[in-house]
This record gives structure tokens, C-alpha cells and sequence, in this order.
């Protein structure tokens, strides 16, 4: 019995010295100890977790060198490599998890949209349940701070600059005529379908060094990589019809969406301002194709085909049967974009598109033909050192082929247009020294063949995260922009415009609630000039133009505290003079309002199975100038108020009856004035004001989604 009990004594001996002690301490980069920290032997079972004291304790019997690993939620994974008996009374600092939920966002002059954003302004349901917006990207958008309310143009207006200066990108590729064809004085819309689009980046300055040619602002819309079951949604409006389908199969999906629109029939019922030879008649379709490689690399086919097709004749204080104004726009648009991961840790992004654009306008006798053919082809690598070293660069190709012809009063025709190829290349760098401070560095550079120019265009971002919830962000950058299509099909003796933006943002972000302050300073050189009423090939052109905009932006939204309710408020203080176009002096633009102020509100009732939607728009009143009086945009008009309303009802799970109504309250706006050409027998001119075509616009449809689970519906589209 003694021998037995000598022999188990002398191998709990043997086994007990065999064993080796891994200790030490966690802390973070404050000292602060860190409790539950995760702590093992890689590649083994041997492991233990930090007490409240941060210490960790524990025996192994494996020898040689070992990876030890300790890990915890928000901080980086820490790794170390050594022989196992210098694993003892080990100091360990983790490093805060730059890619954490609370890390800090370079968000300056940025407003994201989609299910990977950190922190989201905007959600793309926003785009088509917000009333005044009536289903338009561009429309819900203009709810944004930053921009500025045209009603009767429609495009996007930011920080007192032109529509022309914000450029719009699919998949990260050009679009080059984003906008429908419209007449004057009728809000134009964007040319896609927001339910083709899974996430927003809209920068009101301060964007990367990815994006040029666009003086202020810059929208990215990200099409869906993955659709999530097979649908068909019929839509029956008082506008035309709309189906839509999606099929899956294996690796790859198709998307395709159509509509047709008569304004016909509403014209009839609800007559406006204007006698219609033809109304509005427009035919719309887009297809999306996704192909996954076995890699998990992505190919994805994006096309977009649109007909429009009117015939008007418009009041004009000049001309006494009123402007008749015909058009016939035909757009094609396709977009294809490929993303693969590679190597260690490196991305490729590349894609193309090709618009053609081509359109006939009459304007009283005299006729218009102008054609454009562009192409975009981009290709962009990153590299993820650690997570807190990032690079991207690439380079892209611009070709635009435009061509116009003017036949005056079918007298002899004129032709003249342009080509011009545009190289450029750009790099780009994120570094994150914690989660609490970040930066980002860029810089562009871009040849213009047809200029003869080459700029450099530096960018800069850095963020601070001054609490939980709080963060401040610093923005400063040069861009860069050929002169618009208006002028370079007559004249070609041009420099680039440019403008540098410097901007500083607050925000403060909380469950179901954000709040954003941004400030700014954009100062503009080397703008286009000419000598005549406007721009035509006999003027005079110079790049002396130059100008500066200013102000603030507040934005405020918040979600779930009043039950079932979403709401928020945008206001935006703009102060902007440029000396440009024709200018006299320097002056306010007339597109630019001093103020801008938005509310949106959302409810769902859930006892009437409805939502409603309501939104308020404010603009003070806009320049024009009086010929009456001394001086040049001498006079504003009245303020802006419009009032909209909308309601959704769910008929059943996937049928949905949909009301809107625009400037419900029928507000008496006015754009401007247009004046006599020819003053009075007393000197006055006598005047007209310019006022949208119909005091209300109302929309009714009906719209029913199939698909096999019976649950989904289009409220996501309304």
C-alpha cells in the first residue's frame, strides 16, 4: 500500500513540474483594468478570463513557443509569439477596436444612408414616404440640410451652388444626365427608381478624392448586391402603370422595373396653368443582373432606358399666343461594376458606363437636335494594412462626345459641339490613431484634353470623438470642374472652375435620435463670364468669374420616442455672392434662399392600418431683378411655403391604396418675375410672376406586391 500511494505521489510530482504558469495583467490604454477578458493558447484549451482586478492566472503543459491571445468586445485582438516560459507576469494595454459600433465616423459635409452606415440621416425608405417628395431621390433629399429649394427646377441646389455642380454616381460610376426632360418652369425628376437602391452617401462638400468634376456636392447611390426572395409589384396610378419583377437562380439575380406615364388623363381632370398640344408621355425602364462568384466577388449589369415625349405652350408676358415649346428626349444608360477580394487583404472596384443622350426641341419655329455620347471607365484598389491603416487608389477615364445643331426659323442650320477626355487618378488614406481620432488624406489629379489643364486637388478630413455620443469633425478641399456643356459647345478657350470648401461638424448621436451642426466656407475662382444675354457662340467668354458661400447647417431627427412616430427638422443659413454668367457686379444668385427650413413627419396607425406622412418647406425670397428700379437683383420675392400630405393604407398584407397631395393648402408661390421686353409709353416694364403651373399636384395609386411568403408589400417604395 505505501508503494502505491509513493508512486501516484511521485507522478503528481512529475506532473505538477511540467506544467507552466501563464500570468498577467489587461488593461486599456487609459491603465483602466478590464474585466472578462478573453485569454487562451492558440491552437489549444489552455486559457482563462481577467478578474475585476484585470489579472489572469492560468497552467499549461505545452512547450516550446506559443501564440498567446487576448481578446474583448471594442478593443483589438492582442497577439504574442514567444517561448512559453516567458509567459509570466505579463503588462498587456489592449488597443480600442477602431471598427467598433462607438468608434469614431469621418462624417464632415457626409450624410449616409443604408444598412452598413454607422450613423443614418436617412433611410432609403425615406426616399419614397415622405410626402413632398413623391417618390423622387432628388425630391427627399431636398429635406436635407445643405440644400436649397428651386420648386420649379427640381434638381438638387447645395450650399449656393448650381445644379451642374453636384455630380451623381451608381456602384461608384458617372451618371452624366441624371435628370428627366422637362419644361420650364415644371420640376424635372430623377431618371431611376429609388427601390433598385440599397444605400445613400449625399456630401455637401468635402468629399474624397475618389470624386471630381463636381464643385459641390456629390451623390452616391449603391445598387442592391443580393435581393432577398422573388417579387412581381404591380403598380395602377393616376399617372400610368408600373410592374416590377425579380428572379433568383443559383448564383445570380435579375431585377426589372418599368412604368408608363400619360398626363393625359389627369390633365383632364385637374387642368394647370398651360394649354397642352400633347401632354406628357413618358416610357421608363431599368434591369439589374448580379452574378456571385464561388470567390464571393460580385459582377453586377445595370441599365436604364427612358422616352419622353410633350408638346406645350406656356404663358409669356412676351409673346402673345404664349411659348410653344415641343420636346423628344430619348436616354440610355448602362452601368457595369465588378468588386473581388485578393491577396492580403486587398480589393479591387472597377466598372464602366456609357450614356447616350439624345433630344429634339421646338421652340416656337425654331429647332434644336443635340446628341451626347459619354463614357466613364474607373478602377480602384484598396489595402487594409491593420485596422487602422487603410489605403485606396485608382484611376479613371472621362469621354464625352457632344453635338448640337441649331436650325433657326427653318433657315440654314447651325452645328457645333465638343469632345473632351478627361484622365484621372487619385489616392487616398485612412488613418485611425484610436477610436477616438481618425483622419483621412487624399489628393486627385486630373488632365483635361480639351482644356489643356492639369490640376491637383488636395483633400484632408479628421474626426474627434469628444464623448459617448459626440463627435467633431474638421473637412478642408480643392475641386475642380470643366465649365457645363452650355458653354463649351460654343467656345473651348476655357480654364477649369474651382472652388475650396472648409468645413467644421458637431454631431451628437443617440438611440433613435441624431443632431448634426455643420458650418462652412467655400470661396470660388476662375468662373465662366460671357457678354451677352446668354451664352451663344458670336459671345464673349472669360474664366474672371468668383464668388463665396457661407453659413449653417442644423438637422434633427428622431425616431420611436413619440410612439410610431419618426420625425425630422432640417435648417439651412446660406449667404453666397458670385460675379459670374453676365453679372454686372457681384450678387446673390436667384437661385439661392437665405433660409431653408424642412420638417418631415411619419405615423403609423396601427388600428387603421396606415401611415401617414406630412412635410413642410420654407424658403425666404429669392433675388430678381427689377428693370423698374436702379440696380441689378435688386428685389426678392415673397417667401416660400408649401404644405404636403400623404397616406398609405394596407388593404391587406401586400395590397397598399396610396393618397399624396403637394401644397395641399394651395399657397400662392412665386419663382420670379419675367418682364416686358419693352418698356411702357411712361418708362415702366410692365412685369409677370413666374408661379409653378398648378397650385396642387395629387396622386393617387394603387400597388400590390406577389411574391411567396405573402408578406412583403411596396410601403417601402410610397
Amino acid at each position: 500500500m505505501k508503494r502505491i500511494l509513493f508512486f501516484l505521489f511521485t507522478i503528481c510530482q512529475f506532473s505538477l513540474i511540467a506544467q507552466t504558469t501563464i500570468s498577467g495583467k489587461v488593461t486599456d490604454s487609459k491603465n483602466n483594468t478590464i474585466f472578462g477578458a478573453n485569454i487562451y493558447l492558440d491552437g489549444t484549451y489552455d486559457g482563462a478570463s481577467t478578474d475585476e482586478n484585470g489579472e489572469f492566472s492560468f497552467k499549461t503543459e505545452e512547450k516550446g513557443t506559443q501564440t498567446l491571445v487576448i481578446s474583448f468586445v471594442s478593443f483589438e485582438t492582442y497577439v504574442k509569439t514567444a517561448d512559453v516560459s516567458t509567459l509570466k507576469n505579463l503588462t498587456i494595454k489592449l488597443r480600442d477596436d477602431v471598427n467598433s459600433l462607438d468608434a469614431v465616423v469621418i462624417n464632415a459635409g457626409t450624410f449616409e444612408a443604408g444598412e452598413k452606415a454607422k450613423v443614418t440621416v436617412l433611410k432609403p425608405l425615406d426616399i419614397v414616404t415622405t410626402a413632398s417628395a413623391l417618390g423622387d431621390v432628388f425630391g427627399a433629399l431636398q429635406t436635407l440640410p445643405g440644400t436649397t429649394t428651386v420648386d420649379e427646377d427640381g434638381r438638387l441646389f447645395v450650399r449656393g451652388g448650381e445644379a451642374e455642380e453636384t455630380q451623381i454616381f451608381i456602384d461608384g460610376i458617372r451618371v452624366f444626365t441624371p435628370y428627366a426632360a422637362s419644361a420650364n418652369n415644371i420640376p424635372t425628376r430623377g431618371r431611376f427608381s429609388p427601390f433598385l437602391f440599397k444605400g445613400i452617401s449625399f456630401s455637401t462638400g468635402g468629399y474624397s478624392a475618389e470624386y471630381g468634376q463636381a464643385l459641390s456636392s456629390v451623390l452616391q447611390l449603391n445598387t442592391v448586391d443580393e435581393p432577398t426572395e422573388e417579387k412581381t409589384d404591380l403598380s395602377l396610378m393616376t399617372l400610368g402603370l408600373g410592374v416590377g419583377n425579380t428572379q433568383i437562380w443559383g448564383n445570380n439575380s435579375f431585377s426589372v422595373n418599368t412604368s408608363y406615364v400619360n398626363l393625359a388623363p389627369y390633365q383632364e381632370t385637374f387642368p394647370d396653368r398651360n394649354e397642352w398640344e400633347k401632354p406628357v408621355q413618358a416610357l421608363n425602364g431599368e434591369m439589374v443582373f448580379r452574378h456571385k462568384f464561388k470567390n464571393e466577388s460580385l459582377l453586377k449589369l445595370y441599365g436604364a432606358f427612358s422616352y419622353t415625349d410633350f408638346d406645350v405652350t406656356q404663358d409669356d408676358i412676351n409673346y402673345e399666343d404664349g411659348l410653344r415649346f415641343g420636346l423628344k428626349n430619348r436616354n440610355l444608360y448602362f452601368n457595369t461594376s465588378y468588386k473581388n477580394k485578393f491577396g492580403d487583404n486587398w480589393k479591387i472596384e472597377t466598372g464602366l458606363s456609357f450614356t447616350n443622350d439624345h433630344s429634339n426641341l421646338k421652340i416656337i419655329d425654331d429647332k434644336i437636335a443635340s446628341n451626347e455620347n459619354s463614357v466613364h471607365l474607373k478602377v480602384k484598389l484598396k489595402k487594409q494594412f491593420s485596422n487602422r491603416f487603410k489605403i485606396s487608389f485608382g484611376s479613371e477615364y472621362f469621354i464625352t462626345d457632344f453635338n448640337e445643331s441649331y436650325t433657326p426659323n427653318n433657315s440654314n442650320k447651325f452645328d457645333y459641339g465638343f469632345n473632351n477626355n478627361i484622365f484621372a487618378t487619385f489616392a487616398e488614406t485612412d488613418i485611425f490613431f484610436s477610436k477616438n481620432l481618425a483622419t483621412k488624406i487624399g489628393v486627385r489629379a486630373e488632365h483635361s484634353q480639351l482644356l489643356n489643364e492639369s490640376t491637383i486637388s488636395p483633400r484632408v478630413s479628421l474626426a474627434y470623438k469628444a464623448g459617448k455620443n459626440s463627435q467633431f469633425s474638421l473637412a478642408y478641399g480643392q475641386f475642380y470642374q470643366n465649365p457645363k456643356n452650355d458653354y463649351l459647345k460654343f467656345n473651348q478657350n476655357f480654364k477649369a472652375e474651382n472652388t475650396s470648401h472648409l468645413i467644421a461638424n458637431y454631431q451628437s448621436t443617440k438611440q433613435g435620435q441624431i443632431f448634426r451642426l455643420e458650418a462652412y466656407y467655400k470661396n470660388y475662382k476662375n468662373l465662366v463670364m460671357y457678354d451677352s444675354n446668354i451664352p451663344t457662340y458670336t459671345s464673349n467668354y472669360n474664366n474672371n468669374g468668383n464668388g463665396f458661400a457661407k453659413g449653417f447647417d442644423v438637422f434633427w431627427r428622431q425616431n420611436g420616442k413619440i410612439k410610431n412616430t419618426d420625425y425630422w427638422v432640417s435648417y439651412s443659413f446660406l449667404d453666397t455672392e458670385r460675379a459670374y454668367k453676365n453679372y454686372p457686379t457681384s450678387a446673390t444668385p436667384n437661385f439661392a434662399s437665405k433660409h431653408n427650413l424642412s420638417v418631415v413627419a411619419k405615423h403609423f396607425i396601427t388600428g387603421l392600418k396606415s401611415q401617414v406622412g406630412f412635410s413642410y418647406n420654407f424658403a425666404s425670397g429669392r433675388n430678381y431683378t427689377n428693370p423698374n428700379e436702379i440696380g441689378f437683383l435688386n428685389n426678392k420675392t415673397k417667401n416660400y411655403n408649401s404644405v404636403s400630405l400623404n397616406w398609405a393604407y394596407l388593404i391587406d398584407q401586400q395590397k397598399i391604396l396610396y393618397l399624396s397631395v403637394n401644397n395641399v393648402l394651395g399657397t400662392q408661390n412665386v419663382f420670379g418675375y419675367n418682364y416686358k421686353n419693352t418698356a411702357e409709353p411712361n418708362g415702366n416694364f410692365n412685369r409677370q410672376a413666374i408661379i409653378p403651373n398648378a397650385d396642387r399636384f395629387f396622386f393617387v395609386g394603387f400597388f400590390w406586391t406577389i411574391s411567396d411568403n405573402k408578406k412583403s408589400n411596396q410601403l417601402d417604395n410610397l
